[in-house]
């Protein structure tokens, strides 16, 4: 393999790595020459994504999977310790994660938030509990992970969404100082509306991708490939530097207003319940 590609000799872990931004990033580590193990819940999903980051891997790159939910931690250090069966674990990234609690802070379903939270936060916690050991045995390493623009900038009506995000950033603040001694750097990466299956309701096109383009400066939404650029420069050889960073890729979204999912969400809780109204004894 070549010396010359910036991951050789090098192994990746990337939490939900079996579709979306996890994939776009071990797609791109593969071909920077790390062996790659992706985690997530489904095991089909999984194989598939194998087979397609190992279309453009490095040459003797491994790609190989566990099946993980991250809020489960013996299944999360089960597969870290899959991951460094590859080689050291040098390159980290937490992508796992989602909402499911859309709605009105008055009428958010309690369970539902507590899900979320766990999923983001927990989730994120645990892949670096378990892979910055490895990250700090082998001399250093980098972890990056996966926030939103909706932990800077309020995303009205996405109950714990961007609540949780912002956990994340903060958390990777705290991680990145305590582990800076040991050579550990940990940043994490603000997309924007970025075209996957998750968000493929509004991308396909209409009124709420209307207005999320009204509030990106670059009047476009974003590929998976260019989150995993950025993910692929945190976790090389040039980023040496960078620790305790939280990056926003978003077209420029972070410079303007959150996106109005008035049109979506009005027609299930009604302009008075978007404001909070609710019936006596709710």
């Amino acid at each position: 393999m070549s010396n010359s590609l910036p991951l050789s000799g090098s192994a990746a872990f990337v939490s939900g790595g079996g579709s979306g931004i996890g994939l776009g990033c071990a797609v791109r580590f593969a071909a920077d020459g790390a062996h790659v193990l992706i985690a997530g819940r489904s095991e089909d999903r999984l194989k598939n994504a194998v087979a397609e980051i190992a279309k453009t891997a490095a040459p003797g790159v491994q790609v190989g999977y566990a099946v993980a939910d991250v809020t489960d931690e013996e299944q999360v250090k089960a597969a870290v310790a899959k991951a460094a069966e590859l080689g050291p674990i040098k390159a980290v990234v937490a992508s796992a994660g989602g909402n499911s609690t859309m709605g009105p802070v008055t009428q958010i379903d309690t369970q539902r938030w507590r899900d979320t939270v766990e999923l983001n936060v927990t989730g994120t916690m645990l892949v670096l509990k378990h892979t910055a050991p490895h990250m700090v045995r082998a001399g250093g390493g980098s972890f990056v992970a996966i926030s939103s623009v909706a932990s800077s900038n309020t995303h009205r009506w996405f109950g714990a969404y961007g609540v949780s995000k912002a956990g994340i950033d903060h958390f990777v603040q705290l991680a990145a100082d305590e582990l800076g001694p040991s050579g550990v750097r940990v940043n994490s990466i603000r997309p924007g509306l970025v075209r996957t299956d998750m968000v493929q309701m509004i991308t396909d096109g209409g009124p709420l991708l209307e207005d999320y383009l009204a509030c990106t400066p670059l009047g476009r939404f974003g590929e998976t490939e260019e989150i995993a650029a950025l993910a692929a420069f945190l976790v090389g050889p040039e980023s040496a530097w960078l620790t305790g960073n939280a990056i926003n890729v978003d077209g420029g979204h972070h410079l303007r207003r959150g996106p109005d999912f008035r049109s979506v969400l009005e027609p299930v809780f009604g302009a008075d319940g978007l404001r909070g109204v609710v019936g006596e004894g709710s």
